[in-house]
C-alpha cells in the first residue's frame, strides 16, 4: 500500500510523525503550544513580565528546542496583547559565528606555531563569561536597532515596537539617547550591509546630531595655522612705507603660530586617547567584529562629555567584568520608553557548534562561564539555558564551590526532561488533528487510537510509547509503524487499521534502538 493512500483514507494532509527536528516540522508550526507540552513548561516559561532564569537538561529528541521555540510564540502572543509591558526576546542558539571570531581573535594574539598546535578544547576553554555577554548584548542591540531604523539584517521577526515610536523617541531625554547609540556602536551586528550606514540611519532617528558634523576644532586648528603662516610672511617679505612694520606684528605672529602648534597637539592627542580606548574594547570584546576605525568614526560623530564615565567594556579600574552588568541596565533603562520592560535570553543548541561538534569537555568549556549567580540572576533578564545532557553528568562531578557559585538550587532546575507514555500519547494524537483534513462536521477529532485495529487498546499505545521516552523518537516509533504497515498491506486489502502484530514487532526493533542510543552503541 502507498503511504499516501493510506494518509488519504485517515484524511490526513501529511504524516504527522515525519519530521524529527522542530525548527523545520510544519506541524508544530500550526500547533499553538498550548495543547500538550511538558509537565514543567510553565516552570521553565515564568512569568513573562518578569523574566526569570531556567536551566533544563535533556537528552537529544527530548523537546528543548520545542520548548524554545514555544517559549517564543509564548512571549510574542505576550507582546501583541500587552504593548507596555513588553519582554525583549533574544535568540542565543547560533553560537558558531560568535565562537569562530573568540577563536579567531585569540589565534591572532598568538605566535603561528603556538596557534597552529592550539586545539580547538584549548582555545575554547579560555572562553570567559564577559565573551557571552558580549555576544548577547550584540544580539540584543541589533534586534533593536533593527526595529528602530527598520533595517532588518535577520530573519527573525520583526521587533514590535509601538505606532508612536518615533515620538517616544523624540520624548526621550538625551542621555538614553546618547545610551541607545554607545550601544550600537560597540555591539551592533548586522548580517548585511555595514555598521557605519545603520550607524547614520540611527542617529537621525536618535535625533543625534542629524546634519551633518563640521569638525570645529580641526577647522579652528587650520585656520590658525593659515592665519600663523599669513602673519610670518608679512614679518618677512611685506614692505609698510616709511613707518616700518608695526611692533605687534611679530609677536602676533609667534602667539598666533603657537597657539596653532598647541591646538593641534591638543587635537592629536584627544584623537590618540580615542584610537587607543577603540582599541582596547575592540581587542576585549571578541565575540563582535568591529575594527577600530570604524568604531571611533562613530564614536566621533558624539560629544566629549557624552562619552565621559562611560561603562566602557575595557579592563581598568571599573572592571571589564561590571561594565556587561552596566551595559545590560543601560539597554534595559533605553527600552522602558519603547514598551519593553524585560529581556529573556534562549540559550539552545549549545553541541551543534562546528567547534563543538558534541564533544562533552568542548561544550563544557562553553557553558560551564554561563553558571554564574550574578549573571543568572539579573534584574528583569531571564536566561534559559536548554542543555545537553551530557553536560548534567559533567556537573554532578563538579564540587562545592562551584555550586556555590552557580547557586543552581535558584535557578529553576529541570534535572532532566522525562516524557510520560500518556502525555506522548496526547502530543501525538494533537498532531494527528493538526494534519487532519477538517470537512467542518466535527470528524477532525480524530485520535492514536483510531489508527490501529480493534485488538490495540489505548493503554497498550501508551505502554509502548512509555519505552521511547522522549518526543523524537516516539514520532520515529510511529512513522516506523505506519511504514511497516503500509509495506505489509497491499493496495487490493484495503486494510487501513494497524494490527497488533505490526506494533509489537516495531516496539521491539525501536525500544532496542533507544536502549543501544543510550549506551552508546548506537548513533541514532
Amino acid at each position: 500500500m502507498d503511504i499516501s493512500q493510506y494518509l488519504n483514507h485517515h484524511q490526513l494532509s501529511e504524516n504527522p510523525f515525519n519530521a524529527e527536528e522542530a525548527r523545520f516540522d510544519p506541524v508544530f508550526e500550526r500547533l499553538d503550544g498550548t495543547t500538550t507540552s511538558h509537565q514543567d513548561f510553565a516552570k521553565v516559561l515564568g512569568n513573562i513580565e518578569r523574566p526569570s532564569t531556567a536551566v533544563v537538561f535533556g537528552e537529544k529528541g527530548s523537546g528543548k528546542t520545542a520548548i524554545r521555540l514555544m517559549i517564543g510564540k509564548r512571549v510574542r502572543t505576550h507582546n501583541e496583547n500587552h504593548p507596555d509591558q513588553r519582554t525583549l526576546l533574544v535568540a542565543y542558539d547560533d553560537l558558531n559565528p560568535v565562537l569562530d571570531r573568540i577563536v579567531q581573535k585569540q589565534q591572532r594574539g598568538m605566535s603561528f606555531a603556538k596557534a597552529s598546535r592550539a586545539s580547538s578544547e584549548k582555545l575554547l576553554s579560555n572562553i570567559r563569561l564577559q565573551d557571552h555577554q558580549d555576544a548577547i548584548l550584540s544580539a540584543a542591540v541589533t534586534r533593536v536597532v533593527d526595529g528602530i531604523t527598520g533595517m532588518s539584517s535577520s530573519g527573525d521577526d520583526a521587533m514590535l515596537l509601538p505606532a508612536d515610536v518615533d515620538k517616544r523617541i523624540k520624548a526621550m531625554p538625551r542621555h538614553l539617547r546618547v545610551d541607545m547609540a554607545l550601544l550600537a556602536a560597540i555591539y551592533d551586528q548586522p548580517r548585511s550591509g555595514t555598521v557605519v550606514s545603520r550607524w547614520g540611519a540611527l542617529r537621525r532617528k536618535l535625533r543625534l546630531a542629524v546634519l551633518p558634523q563640521v569638525p570645529y576644532f580641526r577647522f579652528f586648528n587650520t585656520a590658525l595655522s593659515i592665519i600663523a603662516l599669513l602673519l610670518w610672511i608679512a614679518t618677512k617679505f611685506l614692505s609698510w612705507g616709511e613707518g616700518g612694520k608695526p611692533g605687534w606684528l611679530e609677536p602676533a605672529a609667534w602667539i598666533t603660530a603657537i597657539s596653532a602648534v598647541a591646538g593641534w597637539i591638543v587635537w592629536l592627542w584627544s584623537r590618540y586617547v580615542l584610537m587607543s580606548l577603540c582599541n582596547k574594547i575592540t581587542s576585549e570584546v571578541l565575540a563582535v567584529q568591529r575594527s577600530p576605525q570604524d568604531l571611533a568614526a562613530m564614536l566621533l560623530d558624539l560629544k566629549g562629555t557624552d562619552l565621559s564615565e562611560q561603562p566602557w567594556p575595557i579592563p581598568g579600574v571599573q572592571g571589564e567584568f561590571d561594565s556587561r552588568f552596566q551595559l545590560t541596565h543601560k539597554l534595559l533603562t533605553v527600552l522602558e520608553p519603547l514598551g519593553y520592560h524585560g529581556l529573556m535570553v534562549l540559550g539552545d543548541r549549545f553541541d551543534e557548534p562546528a567547534l563543538v561538534t558534541g564533544k562533552p569537555e568542548a561544550m563544557k568549556a562553553v557553558v560551564w562561564p554561563l553558571f554564574n549567580h550574578k549573571f543568572l540572576q539579573q534584574d528583569r533578564v531571564g536566561i534559559k539555558l536548554l542543555l545537553p545532557i551530557e553536560l548534567r553528568h559533567l556537573l554532578l562531578r563538579e564540587s562545592n564551590d562551584f555550586f556555590q557559585e552557580a547557586r543552581l538550587d535558584k535557578q529553576n532546575l529541570i534535572d532532566r526532561l522525562s516524557w510520560s507514555g500518556a502525555t506522548l500519547y496526547d502530543m501525538c494524537t494533537n498532531r494527528l488533528r493538526a494534519c487532519r483534513k477538517s470537512n467542518g462536521d466535527g470528524e477532525g477529532e480524530i485520535t492514536l487510537r483510531d489508527l490501529f485495529a480493534e485488538d490495540v487498546n489505548r493503554q497498550q499505545l501508551v505502554d509502548a510509547l512509555e519505552q521511547m521516552h522522549q518526543p523524537r523518537d516516539a514520532f520515529k516509533f510511529l512513522y516506523a509503524v505506519i511504514q511497516e504497515h503500509c509495506r505489509l498491506v497491499s493496495q487490493d486489502e484495503a486494510d487501513y487499521t494497524i494490527s497488533r502484530s505490526t506494533l509489537d514487532s516495531i516496539r521491539r526493533q525501536q525500544s532496542q534502538r533507544v536502549q543501544d542510543l543510550q549506551r552508546g552503541m548506537s548513533p541514532a
